[in-house]
């Protein structure tokens, strides 16, 4: 049976990119535009047996852990990554925003609320009690239109998200990170073989395939205290 892949990061991470993938290592792929992974009170597919490959947002994966285990991670083309398998949250802002504090008592978007950049970055650096309102955006791609058109006032974006949408009218307030990149998953249960053909077909994926109109660069083996 060919492997089966799920995808929580799309469309704000093109889906072009896990076809890319699943034609690589010849495995179908699915895409759940839902949520950016799941956490408790949500269905996932991995430890029930039904997906075996996972791209996710980091809190899925320590949600997870040890039922999951870590594949090798992509690394952005970034310049403020330096190679580190890591992203931002770039805080954006409608026009005539310049600062954070600005912010206070407005309205928020937010991509989902198991997102890391989204979501989370923006309960540890301001507090949901900072703004007035939280509006759920469905999809990084719907934070920026809604900041852009000034229905929202402001949102944390996936720094890699941003530089392939970069939009007129969007100012850059502050970044916050950075944060340990969305990581690949396997079930633990998964044989051997397998996760080892997987691991070695992402680490040379940038040998057959161009990463760079995703905004990556290329895999690099996993390192388990980036999640701690």
């Amino acid at each position: 049976m060919r492997l089966r892949i799920i995808s929580y990061l799309a469309p704000s991470i093109p889906a072009e990119f896990f076809r890319l993938i699943a034609n690589d290592i010849d495995a179908t792929v699915e895409f759940n535009e839902k949520i950016s992974g799941p956490l408790p009170g949500d269905e996932e597919p991995f430890t029930s047996g039904r997906a075996d490959v996972g791209f996710v947002c980091s809190p899925t994966y320590r949600w997870l852990r040890p039922a999951v285990e870590l594949l090798p991670l992509p690394v952005p083309l970034d310049a403020r990554a330096n190679g580190r398998p890591v992203y931002f949250g770039d805080v954006i802002a409608r026009e005539g925003i310049t600062s954070v504090e600005q912010l206070r008592g407005g309205v928020w978007a937010y991509n989902d609320s198991n997102s890391r950049s989204g979501w989370f970055s923006m309960l540890d650096r301001l507090g949901r009690s900072f703004f007035s309102r939280c509006v759920h955006s469905g999809s990084h791609l719907q934070s920026i239109e809604m900041v852009r058109s000034g229905a929202v006032d402001a949102a944390a974006i996936d720094s890699n998200v941003l530089r392939l949408q970069r939009r007129a009218g969007i100012t850059v307030v502050e970044s916050w990170g950075p944060f340990a990149i969305q990581p690949v998953i396997v079930p633990a249960s998964l044989d051997l073989e397998t996760k080892t053909h997987v691991a070695n077909s992402l680490l040379t994926l940038h040998k057959r395939h161009s990463l760079a109109p995703f905004g990556f660069e290329r895999f690099v083996p996993a390192d388990e205290r980036l999640y701690e």
